[in-house]
């Protein structure tokens, strides 16, 4: 297919669709029931193993690089221990019948066997036929997998590889920009989009001390001010960060070209929407404060 130049922030909202429905599993209490079904029970245990299972029986240094926002000393306390309770091939299945049950639940039977889901699916397959696998660990590990058969979980396998490419390419722009994966995540909420410190602290392991820490050397580097906001200095940073992420992201939504983009967008709006109104997230968890 020819490929075609478009604005990147198509890019970026067509990933931001996708990566909602993909990030519904997270919070869903079917993977819960699934991961505790194979003898993982504790939440930050469930989170790592899912997430870095396509990688095999790694240990704590790859899955805390891989994901990079995390606190080593909380990955520590659960990997590689978990691969102990199950292997990452029982991880991934209760993952798929995880996201199954999940798909069903908050977007319903007839949407997840529609021709706009199939549809949808054979969209995302194509933009991800342009995806690179060099310095990309989460997303060439998850590429090794077999693609579903059934649409719905074709289109989440697929929303799946192109949310960790664009994360891992955003990885090396955050490095890039010198910003640790504390900082990372204090000046992304401070940009109101990102999760709340009481969920970073929760699910990331880092302390009220720590983050205080972290946002008093952003403030001398004058990205962050007095009150923990962005400085225009930090508000350039981060859109600059976004810019080149989108750079380096390009070549999956240049390979779908714009009318697919479009349309990949409109069919993922939809499925994000509905899954959104079943209550598919916390009402908490973005936001500053």
């Amino acid at each position: 297919m020819t490929t075609v130049a478009l604005d990147p922030r198509a890019g970026r909202r067509c990933h931001n669709v996708l990566n909602s429905l993909h990030a519904t599993h997270y919070f869903s209490p079917d993977l819960g029931r699934e991961l505790g079904a194979i003898g993982v029970t504790h939440p930050r245990a469930v989170n790592f193993a899912v997430r870095a299972a396509a990688l095999g029986p790694v240990g704590a240094g790859a899955v805390t690089a891989a994901f990079y926002n995390y606190k080593h000393e909380l990955v520590a306390r659960h990997v590689p221990a978990v691969w102990e309770t199950a292997t990452p091939e029982q991880v991934l299945a209760a993952r798929a019948r995880a996201v199954d049950a999940t798909l069903r639940r908050l977007l319903g039977e007839e949407a997840v066997t529609s021709k706009e889901m199939a549809e949808a699916a054979g969209l995302a397959l194509r933009a991800a036929e342009a995806c690179s696998r060099g310095g990309r660990p989460l997303y060439s590990a998850h590429a090794d997998l077999p693609v579903p058969k059934e649409p719905h979980l074709a289109y989440w396998h697929t929303a799946t590889l192109l949310r960790e490419h664009r994360g891992d390419g955003h990885l090396a722009v955050l490095v890039s920009a010198e910003l640790d994966g504390l900082e990372a995540v204090v000046t992304h909420t401070a940009t109101g989009k990102g999760m709340t410190p009481k969920w970073v602290s929760d699910t990331r392991g880092w302390t009220r001390e720590e983050w205080d820490a972290a946002a008093g050397r952003l403030l001398g580097r004058g990205l962050l001010d007095e009150d923990g906001e962005l400085t225009e200095r930090g508000l350039a940073l981060r859109e600059e960060i976004e810019r080149e992420t989108d750079r380096l992201d390009r070549a999956p939504y240049e390979h779908l070209g714009a009318d697919g983009v479009a349309r990949l967008t409109e069919l993922g709006t939809g499925f994000a929407r509905a899954a959104l109104a079943a209550g598919a997230f916390p009402a908490d968890l973005l936001g500053k404060r």
